[in-house]
């Protein structure tokens, strides 16, 4: 099976490549080799390289950046996603796109569902809500959306990484208490869009995290725990709590984005870790770099 993995150089696309299963071929591609945004050159470049399977990891995800840069969120995130979907039409190859909890307003007292209508509150929101819609209504035969939330890993930009600077750096830190979701390692999500492609038949909406609930101050607090344990921070960091409007952002985000991923555990028989132990595992890694 040939694979055309897009946004090869993010934290996702990294990971994607290492995770690479046997009896799949991969062809990665970052925006140095093609601009998504480019209509004929993505049609050029999957005409070229013809994969039965492409896998768009590629996303601008500067939540508060795309409040100032609504058009480049809108490029990324929505018309090229568009770009792929018909690329792939003409020659019947499969797209998985990964979108986001944030196409979701956080007003639900349960975790979202496929069938929760989104509701985004910012830029970075509806531009991601726009790509997948259009990947849907322009291959709905042959194409997946798989949301992920609180997305993290080893490589790239990410809450993990920054935490792990900041709380280096200054000793302590305040995060936000009142916003709920579930971190989501990229090594899961690799696994889980793997599991997706390798399985032709399916189509249209998925959630996917790893088990659990947090906060992202339960979040900042696991990480100063397991990092101390594994050595990479001193064990005297401190994590203080605060709410939303102690912290204002030029995005608004939403307050609980819960992914209820039961039905993509059933069809993919895969059983996510709970986050803390996919963390432990991400810092496992980084100890040893």
């Amino acid at each position: 099976m040939k694979v055309l993995i897009t946004g090869a150089a993010g934290q996702l696309g990294s990971e994607l490549q290492r995770r690479t299963p046997a009896g799949a071929e991969v062809v990665a591609l970052d925006r140095r080799h093609l601009d998504l945004t480019d209509e004929p050159a993505v049609h050029a470049a999957v005409e070229k390289l013809h994969p039965a399977v492409i896998i768009n990891a590629a996303a601008y995800t500067a939540v508060d950046r795309a409040e100032s840069e609504p058009e480049q969120a809108q490029r990324v995130n929505a018309v090229a996603p568009a770009h792929l979907a018909t690329a792939a039409s003409r020659i019947g190859a499969r797209l998985l796109h990964v979108s986001t909890d944030y196409v979701f307003s956080g007003e639900a007292a349960r975790p979202y569902t496929t069938d929760d209508a989104p509701a985004p509150l910012g830029v970075y929101g509806h531009s991601k809500l726009e790509g997948e819609r259009a990947v849907l209504e322009q291959l709905p035969a042959q194409s997946v959306v798989l949301r992920v939330s609180w997305l993290y890993g080893p490589r790239g930009q990410n809450f993990l990484l920054t935490m792990l600077r900041l709380m280096k750096e200054r000793g302590a830190v305040r995060v936000v208490a009142d916003q709920i979701g579930c971190p989501t390692s990229t090594a899961s999500a690799a696994d889980a869009l793997w599991a997706l492609a390798a399985r032709p038949q399916l189509t249209g909406l998925f959630h996917w995290s790893e088990a659990g609930v947090a906060s992202w101050y339960d979040f900042a607090v696991a990480i100063a725990e397991e990092a101390a344990t594994g050595a990479l921070l001193p064990p005297n960091v401190s994590v203080t709590p605060i709410t939303t409007a102690e912290y204002p952002t030029p995005a608004r985000r939403p307050r609980f984005s819960l992914l209820d991923s039961r039905r993509t555990r059933e069809v993919l028989e895969l059983q996510p870790v709970h986050w803390r132990g996919g963390l432990r595992s991400v810092l496992g890694e980084l100890s040893h770099v």
